[in-house]
């Protein structure tokens, strides 16, 4: 599609979309910051998120002595640039504290270099009142809880109405649900059994009895219109669950849209901004 054409497809399904969310600044996630316009899962992604009226999902791990820090992926070649290539839970903080996790890829030589990861604490100095901070648990057991539950008690920004916690699995579900009950959880899925385009699709029975058994207040699921359709939607939201989409890939204005006008209640995505700005754009024009 060209620009034209993105336009006059964003600005009918919104126009489809009567009573359904909108983008907004309170429906649209900055996926590990605004990781368009800086480093993922860095402060300055954050602060950016923020600046800009929107919250932002990140990553944690637990480091090997004990401190909560923003990673996404299992080890640390990527964003590094291969300067430590341990797992995340198999180091200490001053071993992650010592990498530049802002000049790799397209950051190289940018105002970014030096960047370090951000300790949980740092973090949640950035919540706000209506800008929610996803903090998406990448371990698979609920090691990090009791960690996450002090590093909560310490501070007074973060709260149960501007935090909540993705879980993928029922086991970090059920920890968080124990230790953090006030605190809302999310189931966080992918759509299919496998990233590949023609990987068996989830099926909403079997998402329903994962988010019952981890006592989860609503699914967070991959966007994939093949598969989460609107039917699937509503019959997550008909059981009294919230339901929300992350974008995984390139972002796009009309999967966005899209998401709204199935039932999505928020929208995660690399691009906040220029996804809100492309959408109003769309329907402002009424092309």
């Amino acid at each position: 599609m060209n620009k034209k054409e993105v336009l006059t497809f964003v600005a009918a399904l919104l126009a489809a979309s009567v009573g359904a969310a909108e983008p907004d600044f309170t429906t649209l996630i900055g996926h590990r910051g605004e990781s368009e316009d800086a480093p993922e899962n860095t402060l300055p992604a954050y602060r950016l998120a923020v600046d800009r009226g929107f919250g932002f999902e990140c990553d944690v791990y637990l480091s090997r002595d004990g401190r909560v820090y923003t990673f996404h992926d299992p080890n640390l070649t990527r964003t590094s640039g291969g300067a430590n290539t341990n797992k995340c839970s198999d180091v200490t903080w001053d071993e992650v504290s010592a990498l530049d996790v802002g000049s790799w890829g397209r950051w190289k030589g940018s105002q970014f270099a030096g960047t370090r990861p951000a300790l949980l604490e740092e973090v949640l100095r950035l919540a706000r009142p209506g800008r929610w901070i996803y903090i998406d648990m990448k371990t698979l057991t609920g090691d990090p809880v009791p960690y996450i539950r002090d590093i909560l008690a310490g501070q007074t920004t973060a709260n149960p109405g501007n935090v909540l916690f993705l879980a993928g699995t029922v086991a970090c579900g059920k920890e968080l649900r124990k230790h953090l009950p006030e605190y809302k959880v999310l189931y966080c899925a992918n759509s299919r059994h496998g990233w590949k385009e023609d990987s068996p699709p989830v099926a909403v029975d079997e998402v329903l009895a994962t988010m019952r058994e981890m006592d989860a207040a609503g699914l967070d699921i991959r966007f994939d219109r093949d598969v989460i359709t609107a039917d699937f939607v509503k019959t997550v939201k008909d059981a009294g669950y919230e339901f929300h989409f992350w974008i995984y890939g390139r972002d796009r204005a009309e999967d966005v849209a899209e998401a709204f006008r199935n039932g999505a209640d928020t929208v995660t995505t690399n691009c906040p901004k220029r996804m809100m700005d492309e959408c109003r754009g769309a329907a402002l024009s009424g092309e």
